[in-house]
């Protein structure tokens, strides 16, 4: 039997804000306006809904209802639809496209809805005004989820502070920043001028919660609206959850497509696809400068796309933070100085991120600019973790000939899984030198806590042993970290009890 052919038919976004406090939108309102809109954009009338047969729904930060699937398909109709949620994950809208895009392919699914959203400033306003979110419905049963649920780090790891995503993502730029051999000043300049660029994008996005084109100076630059969050990452840096934003896709075979009704100027193809992790934790990352897992993300899926990434018109690349960014580049070959827009909607920090659902809109977002120029190509990365899992996709109106088929994730993924990395000492001590680092900031605007990734010996060395640790609570060493550079700093870690301490040798 020959296979079926997997299509994007339609697509629906909501942003939402300024609503009366009386009549806040909950996620599930969100993400059941996008599912109609989507409807819409595939050109039939929303009572299709009812014929879904698979639902999955992107795991909210703080998940609505006890099992959003189901409540999410009672208000559709879709009672016979098979629903499913995402664990937490950047990556997930996109490993769910190419999840269902096999499935279709494979007769085992017909009609596909995915969906999610999150309403974390509506949530903000009701705790403001002395209330709390009432958002659960029925059915109270549990929902089921598809895959399941890993550990994003360890206990160790956690103690010395390596967990917050705004913590942890800092500790890549810095390790970049010396790859790139740029200097503190200098590479501040290079952040401001990479995400003035994605601002400039949201500036006329639609569904922006930040339509505004900031100059790298006001992203670079540390200021009482713009504070430092953990160096050197200023807030205009950071993703933005604290949006009201939803996104739906309606996925079926190009059979389907045609019983439905649905005009062939709506269908969108995954031409190629791939999903990918990174080796280990953390603390058992190769390197903290570059994305092993990315490299072979996009080899694998502009492979089955037969294009290059030269080829891709429009690109969207996950920008959580900075680092997210220029690592994904790299690792697929794209310039620095390249021309082409690295987003189609603006970005987390400046269109927004909803949760683990950002990369939605993003699709969704590519979909309208693929339409608007048929034959174009365009390129969909998601990240989820700390850079740690990795999902992509290659889009186009331009027809798939033949059958669809893709490379297993298993047969390329343990290339990656037998990569080399340092061994981890969990109680150090001794000489040794920063690989990486980074300092948090309070909401003052004031050092809290020194982070540092290091290694043991007096003279740097490619297999010296690793370390994690904290640097001492003394506020010169941490008021000191915008201005002198803690990359390969020498000096002596020990073991405190829970955690390690390292202490810099003092400057000559």
């Amino acid at each position: 039997m020959s296979q079926a052919i997997p299509v994007l038919i339609g697509v629906g976004q909501v942003t939402v804000r300024d609503e009366p406090l009386d009549a806040l939108s909950k996620p599930l309102d969100l993400m059941e306006l996008s599912a109609r809109r989507a409807a819409a954009d595939a050109g039939v009338h929303d009572a299709v809904l009812a014929e879904i047969d698979q639902l999955a729904v992107v795991k909210s930060f703080r998940e609505p209802t006890s099992d959003t699937p189901a409540s999410l398909a009672a208000r559709l109709g879709a009672s016979d639809a098979q629903g499913w949620l995402m664990p937490d994950g950047g990556q997930s809208p996109q490993w769910l496209v190419n999840h269902y895009a096999e499935a279709i392919a494979d007769g085992e699914a017909r009609l596909v809805l995915l969906a999610g959203g999150e309403a974390i400033d509506n949530a903000r306003r009701i705790l403001k005004s002395g209330d709390k979110p009432r958002w659960r419905e029925a059915p109270d049963s549990e929902a089921q989820y598809l895959i399941a649920d890993k550990p994003m780090g360890t206990a160790h790891e956690s103690a010395h502070g390596i967990w917050r995503a705004n913590h942890v993502y800092p500790l890549f730029e810095n390790a970049l920043r010396g790859a790139y051999g740029e200097d503190i000043p200098t590479y501040q300049k290079t952040l401001g001028q990479l995400f003035a660029r994605f601002s400039e994008v949201a500036a006329s996005a639609e569904h922006a919660w930040f339509p505004i084109a900031r100059t790298p100076e006001e992203i670079a630059a540390p200021t009482g609206r713009n504070r430092f969050v953990a160096f050197p990452h200023t807030k205009f840096m950071n993703a933005m959850n604290q949006i009201n934003q939803g996104a739906a896709l309606l996925l079926t075979s190009t059979e389907h497509a045609r019983t439905m009704g649905v005009p062939e100027s709506r269908w969108v193809y995954l031409h190629g696809c791939a999903d990918t992790v990174e080796r280990g934790f953390m603390s058992g990352r190769v390197n903290y400068h570059s994305a092993p897992a990315v490299k072979m993300l996009g080899e694998q899926a502009l492979a089955m796309a037969k294009r290059t990434i030269a080829d891709m018109d429009y690109i969207d690349i996950y920008s959580c933070f900075p680092c997210a960014v220029a690592i994904a580049r790299d690792e697929l070959g794209i310039a620095r100085d390249d021309p082409r827009p690295l987003t189609v909607t603006g970005g987390l920090p400046f269109h927004g991120g909803a949760g683990n659902n950002y990369s939605m809109n993003a699709i969704a977002a590519m979909a309208d600019r693929l339409r608007a120029a048929p034959g174009t190509f365009g390129w969909v990365s998601a990240n989820g973790g700390y850079l740690s899992k990795h999902s992509a996709g290659v889009y186009s109106t331009t027809p798939i000939t033949g059958q669809w088929r893709r490379e297993q994730a298993a047969s390329y993924q343990r290339e990656i899984d037998a990569l080399p990395a340092p061994k981890l000492v969990e109680q150090p001590s001794g000489s040794g030198w920063i690989e990486t680092y980074t300092v948090t900031f309070g909401r003052d605007g004031s050092p809290e806590r020194g982070i540092v990734i290091g290694r043991l010996g007096e003279e740097k060395s490619a297999d010296a042993p690793r370390f994690l640790a904290n640097l001492p609570a003394d506020q010169g060493w941490l008021d000191s970290v915008t201005e002198r550079d803690f990359l390969d700093m020498r000096g002596t870690v020990e073991n405190n009890g829970d955690i390690n301490v390292f202490r810099p040798m003092p400057p000559h």
